[in-house]
């Protein structure tokens, strides 16, 4: 069974930075891509970023781009989400989760590629 843990959340003032880590267990995190997803309140889960198994790979959706850089250290099983220059709009629960294969598709945005996920943890950006 795949565990993943995610931690690093917190309340941060706009401009400030946080670093999300996400531990994985279970599996040979090494051949497996990774994402990130948030979900504020009322609205539904949505892409952040994805990096595929090597970690030379990454996707972000338009709004961080710039601002979050996703990374992948495969000796600690750990993915990370960089988070620079926070807006109160990135306040939301972040959530990792695994690629259900080795190597990413054209649909690495849908949530329904991702076959387990960690429990979350919250992001809160003030103004």
């Amino acid at each position: 069974q795949v565990q993943l843990v995610e931690s690093g959340g917190g309340l941060v003032q706009a401009g400030g930075s946080l670093r999300l880590s996400c531990e994985a267990s279970g599996r040979t995190f090494s051949r497996y891509p990774m994402g990130w997803f948030r979900q504020a309140p009322g609205k539904e889960r949505e892409f952040v970023a994805a990096i595929s198994w090597s970690g030379y790979d990454t996707y972000y959706t338009d709004s961080v781009k710039g601002r979050f850089t996703i990374s992948k250290d495969n000796a600690k099983n750990t993915v990370y989400l960089q988070m620079n220059s926070l807006k109160p709009a990135d306040t939301a629960v972040y959530y990792c989760a695994a690629y259900s294969s080795a190597y990413l598709t054209a649909r690495y945005r849908e949530r329904d590629e991702y076959d387990y996920w960690g429990q979350g943890t919250q992001v809160t950006v003030s103004s």
